[in-house]
């Protein structure tokens, strides 16, 4: 990630219900050494955990933000939780779910990740290049 533009490293998960992206996120944070049991935030939008693996090349982000819009009607909403900083503060890993709600504020340099279910024991994941 570019942290020089004083961004956080985002990633826009994309994919249909039960295609893999809270699983994927499960996995990410287990890689950066997050205890914690990763649920999806449907509810709560937006979860905080903090990054403990400091002997990786991850000890240079501070925090990992699980970001679920599935409910969310449109930006406004999460605008509203503080997503501007915390898109904006160069310590984060922000991994966002249903990205395509809030697509309007998303900055374009964002990772896309897609998830296809191909079948109950396969997914294809398509990683796209920011523009």
């Amino acid at each position: 990630p570019d942290r020089r533009k004083g961004r956080a490293a985002i990633f826009a998960l994309q994919g249909d219900l039960g295609s893999g992206k809270t699983t994927f996120v499960q996995g990410f944070a287990e890689g950066l050494g997050i205890k914690e049991k990763i649920l999806s935030p449907t509810f709560v939008i937006l979860k905080k955990f903090k990054i403990t693996k400091p002997e990786s090349r991850s000890s240079k982000f501070k925090n990992l933000y699980h970001i679920d819009c599935y409910r969310l009607d449109g930006p406004a909403e999460i605008l509203a939780l503080g997503f501007e900083e915390i898109i904006h503060n160069p310590d984060n890993i922000v991994v966002i779910e249903w990205a395509e709600k809030i697509k309007t504020v998303i900055p374009e340099e964002t990772k896309v990740i897609k998830f296809v279910f191909k079948n109950e024991n396969v997914r294809e994941i398509i990683i796209k290049k920011p523009k």
